[in-house]
């Protein structure tokens, strides 16, 4: 038990926010959540109760000035607290402090206090209408392809007449909207408001420019709009047309409050001018952004000015602009995170100017550049090179190009705004003078999550495939959760984050970020009658269509987001989605709870599919619609016991219960058998607890070895065995097969691209084949993170860290050895605090030191044990060292013969390269077919298994065995034969 401690300076609380981390500055909710964290060398320090105090601030709307609301929390809760004061208004501020109180008799200090303020809360607090620029109909756009795509210009002047004690500027658009005050941009935001289910949610966004106006100064309030993802023509194959309906159109208010208390509203009005003239001449998110600097006319921003006649400014018609769509904004910003400088500048074979940045990124460009008046500088993106020229193919119908005209007025720093890239590469063209490394840069944009989780490992190899996982999700957290960011698509594949959300999870905090996603998934689900579209938001023409592991997205990404963050209030928030979802499965399914027929994705991009045909997969997509038909259910049956839904509960646990059983029966033979005897088959069986017995789970895992050996340890997995397959080898007891799988280099595996200088996760398995050659199939994308969620497994088994009760308020520590690895340091920023796990392996000595935040515990299983007997502990350091010989033990090495079985030489990468080698050598095709074939099994001898091999090329294969032994120092009295 921990000791008493007497000085309350000993705890503090060390940090305090309301609502998510990373949230925007203004908050989208008048009774937000508080979280908080402590402090304290006091081990094993529980919570016992927390005081709250609320200082309400003198906004317009607030209830008053300086009062304060208290209120107590019993308890250890800390996390999501829900919100007991009077609620704030519209434009209300207010400050909050916390002080805790020990189990042990000890209490903090009161926090400092933390800022609270509210903007529009709803669009009730909303009284901009939409205003437009007469431009291209979409009839002129369909009709042409090369009409420009240009953005649209708006003003308005104001003159604050008293001393200005508070501004917010509120703003949203129909494209993307860019504000300045007197030419400065306002707030750091890029590409806002963002994507969403526009039909049903459209965000806005608040800022703070109260220090940018004085009384009595003439201030110009000006915004560029562009299309953005509103009037992109979304489809596939070449066939695109706008989804979205209405002109780009901006809607703002600036509600400006006075010492005297009186308030006064700017709004956009039929009194705002506006303007298709500007020097963004063009913008679209596939094709790129054109900026021409000669039009970028600074006195059109200065007071007593007008843009360009003519211009037609006009409200939109009711039902383009209706106010109930409006939402203020919960998820991280958009913002620019890094700058990435140019690696190196060289010429591709055919004399272009390539710029290597040295990592696969998303974001655009910065220039330097003095460029003479009418002089056109084009930037192309690209991820990969191949035959040493930039890699454009697989960006299919994107053009990826951004143009820069100079003005002849000197150097100027220049960007886009109203675009981004996914590339490593750019070939620049055009560039006046000689292009140097200090004249470019690449700018990192994606949401502004917290970055939370961290891991090291003894092999660099794992470290990075771990860091592209890592880029992976950088590059597609950009708004909304997209499968790739480069080519003409970037939509938000369900299926991509159903099998990520646990490894994004562990990354960054994504509560904001993915929560606000559900909130568009359950949008576009509920005009589907319960249907999950593939992507969301869903601009796509064909009615939505139920698919597994895709539509499990509506219960799997939140039962992920609670089981790492413990927001119940998110939880109940999906609750109807996750039940409307199961229900429509049920319904498909029928008496018989086997969800059969029809389309399904399956395991999409299973290694052996043909490169036109991702879906066909060695494992029945029926056997994948089942099992996940079961783990919905059983997901949603658990969120019904958490949210106090009883009767649901009970409901959804009979329905899995039976799903389990008749999966068993229809899919599983009595002795194990998966009636798709492949990879995905047992990995989705085992991981999702579906064979559970014993003996039967065994079984299953020492097939699911067998198969992954007989294969060369080379993946046979694709979308949805591949996030399952390691924790299933770990399940069924062939925690080695696990760690071999993991680091096998040949082609498919994890580390094969990483070989190939991948430096972001692949779509394809093959996306660039071993001769340097783009994969000949229409959809291949070089940053693509579905595949990397694998890291979820490394980060839990490999880093040790993994949630044993909702929210980490309780840590489930217990690293798995394998792979050679002889150390690795994991740690994780939760809701508590940080946790820290760090091991090493010297010789059969295995050491582990955990750190552990106050007010959680952890459970440590050490290696060699089993979790019944987990070590409980409570926060603090702790330090434990065990014998592990029993693991590591070495046999001494055997010699190689003829009557060696395959699956041995397979283990051995030396003996295994080294005989595919001869075999290409001999002619020998038969022998590198095993491993696509499966053959390097535990009951074939090397000697039986060269059929049809002449004599003489036998005599080759014993003279090779023969040399490898005495190379390595082995030796024996019999034969090789």
């Amino acid at each position: 038990m921990p000791q008493p401690i007497s000085d309350a300076a000993a705890v503090s609380v060390s940090t305090l926010w309301a609502e998510g981390r990373g949230r925007p500055d203004f908050l989208a909710t008048g009774i937000p959540s508080l979280s908080w964290q402590v402090t304290t060398d006091a081990p094993g320090w529980l919570q016992a109760s927390a005081d709250i105090e609320v200082r309400r601030g003198s906004g317009p709307a607030s209830a008053g000035n300086g009062d304060v609301e208290s209120f107590t929390v019993e308890g250890r809760e800390s996390q999501h607290v829900a919100w007991q004061a009077t609620p704030l208004r519209a434009y209300d501020t207010a400050e909050v402090r916390v002080r805790v109180h020990g189990e042990d008799g000890s209490t903090s200090e009161f926090s400092d206090w933390a800022a609270l303020r509210t903007g529009p809360l709803s669009a009730d607090d909303w009284v901009a209408p939409f205003i437009a620029v007469d431009g291209p109909t979409d009839a002129d756009l369909a009709q042409s392809s090369n009409l420009e795509r240009g953005t649209v210009r708006f003003r308005t002047e104001f003159t604050p007449r008293d001393d200005v004690t508070s501004a917010v500027l509120s703003a949203t658009a129909h494209g993307l909207y860019e504000f300045t005050l007197s030419g400065s941009v306002v707030g750091d935001e890029v590409l806002t408001p963002g994507w969403t289910a526009y039909d049903d949610r459209l965000t806005f966004q608040s800022y703070d420019v109260t220090d940018r106006l004085a009384a009595g100064e003439a201030v110009v309030l000006g915004a560029t709009v562009a299309e953005g993802w509103y009037r992109e023509r979304f489809g596939f194959d070449g066939n695109f047309a706008t989804f979205y309906p209405g002109p780009i159109a901006l809607s703002a208010q600036l509600v400006i409050t006075y010492e005297d208390g009186t308030i006064e509203r700017i709004v956009t009005d039929d009194r705002w001018q506006g303007t298709a003239a500007g020097p963004v001449v063009s913008a679209g998110i596939y094709p790129g952004e054109a900026f021409d600097a000669r039009l970028d006319d600074d006195a059109l921003l200065a007071v007593g000015t007008e843009f360009p006649k003519p211009a037609s400014t006009h409200e939109l018609s009711p039902e383009q602009a209706d106010p109930a769509r409006l939402v203020p904004s919960f998820a991280p910003p958009v913002r620019r995170i890094q700058n990435v400088p140019a690696q190196r500048i060289f010429n591709s074979p055919s004399g272009k100017t390539l710029v290597d940045f040295g990592q696969n990124l998303v974001g655009w460009l910065e220039l330097t550049v003095d460029a003479p008046a009418g002089h056109e500088v084009t930037l192309r993106h690209a991820e990969v090179l191949e035959d040493g020229e930039l890699g454009i193919r697989p960006l299919r119908f994107a053009k990826a190009t951004d143009t820069f005209t100079g003005d002849g007025r000197g150097e100027r720093t220049w960007s886009p705004r109203f675009t981004f890239h996914g590339f490593r590469y750019a070939e620049i063209t055009n560039w006046p003078g000689e292009l140097r490394l200090e004249d470019i840069s690449a700018v990192v944009v994606h949401n502004d999550m917290v970055r939370t989780g961290y891991l090291e490992t003894s092999n660099p190899l794992l470290d990075q495939l771990h860091s592209n996982v890592l880029w992976g999700m950088r590059g597609n957290f950009l708004s909304l959760p997209t499968d790739c960011p480069q080519r003409d698509e970037r939509l938000g594949w369900t299926g991509d984050i159903q099998v990520f959300t646990p490894t994004a999870s562990y990354l960054y905090d994504t509560s904001g970020f993915l929560g606000s996603w559900l909130r568009d998934l359950e949008a576009e689900q509920r005009k589907a009658t319960g249907v999950v579209p593939f992507v969301v938001p869903s601009p796509l023409p064909m009615p939505p269509m139920a698919a597994a592991a895709w539509g499990d997205a509506a219960t799997l990404v939140p039962d992920a987001l609670f089981e790492r963050f413990a927001d119940r209030a998110a939880l109940a928030a999906q609750y109807e989605s996750m039940t409307r979802w199961v229900d429509v499965v049920d319904a498909l399914a029928g008496e018989n709870h086997l969800w059969a027929g029809g389309f399904q994705f399956g395991d999409w991009l299973d290694p052996s599919a043909p490169p036109e045909n991702p879906a066909k997969a060695k494992t029945d997509p029926d056997i994948v619609a089942t099992a996940y038909f079961y783990r919905s259910a059983a997901r949603t049956a658990e969120a019904a016991r958490v949210l106090g839904h009883s009767a649901d509960a009970n409901r959804y646990g009979e329905l899995a219960d039976g799903i389990r059983g008749a999966f068993l029966r229809e899919y599983v033979t009595p002795s194990g058998r998966m009636m798709s005897d492949a990879h995905t088959a047992y990995a989705i069986a085992i991981g999702f607890e579906l064979i559970i017995e014993p003996r039967a789970l065994a079984a299953a895992g020492a097939r699911l070895a067998e198969l992954v050996r007989s294969h060369g340890y080379r993946i046979g997995t694709g979308f949805v065995g591949t996030p399952l397959i390691c924790d299933a080898l770990v399940r069924g007891g062939q925690s080695d097969v696990a760690f071999r799988l993991l680091l096998e280099e040949g082609c498919p595996s994890w580390l094969y691209p990483i070989t190939m200088g991948a430096t972001t996760i692949w779509e394809r398995w093959d996306s660039m084949l071993p001769d340097g050659s783009i994969n000949p199939g229409e959809m291949t994308s070089f940053n693509h993170y579905a595949l990397g969620a694998v890291a979820d497994w490394m980060q839990r088994s490999i880093g040790g860290i993994a949630p044993g009760a909702p929210g980490y308020a309780v840590v489930k520590i217990a690293p798995v050895l394998g792979g050679g690895l002889t150390r690795a340091h994991a740690s994780l920023e939760t809701g508590f605090g940080i946790v820290d796990v760090s091991w090493m392996l010297e010789g059969t000595s295995f050491s582990l030191v955990a750190v552990v935040p106050p007010n959680s515990s952890a459970r440590v299983t050490l290696p060699g044990t089993v979790s019944a007997d987990a070590i409980e502990v409570g926060s603090g350091r702790h330090e434990f060292t065990v014998d592990v010989s029993a693991l590591v033990s070495v046999a001494a090495p055997q010699p190689l013969t003829m009557q060696t079985p395959l699956s041995e030489i397979v283990g051995d990468t030396e003996a295994r390269d080294g005989l595919e080698a001869l075999f290409a050598e001999l002619g020998y095709f038969i022998g590198l077919g095993w491993t696509a074939n499966g053959n390097w099994k535990t009951g074939s001898p090397l000697g039986k298994s060269l059929i049809m091999m002449p004599p003489h090329n036998v005599a080759r294969v014993e003279q090779y065995l023969t040399t490898l032994n005495a190379a390595r120092g082995i030796y024996s009295s019999a034969p090789v034969k």
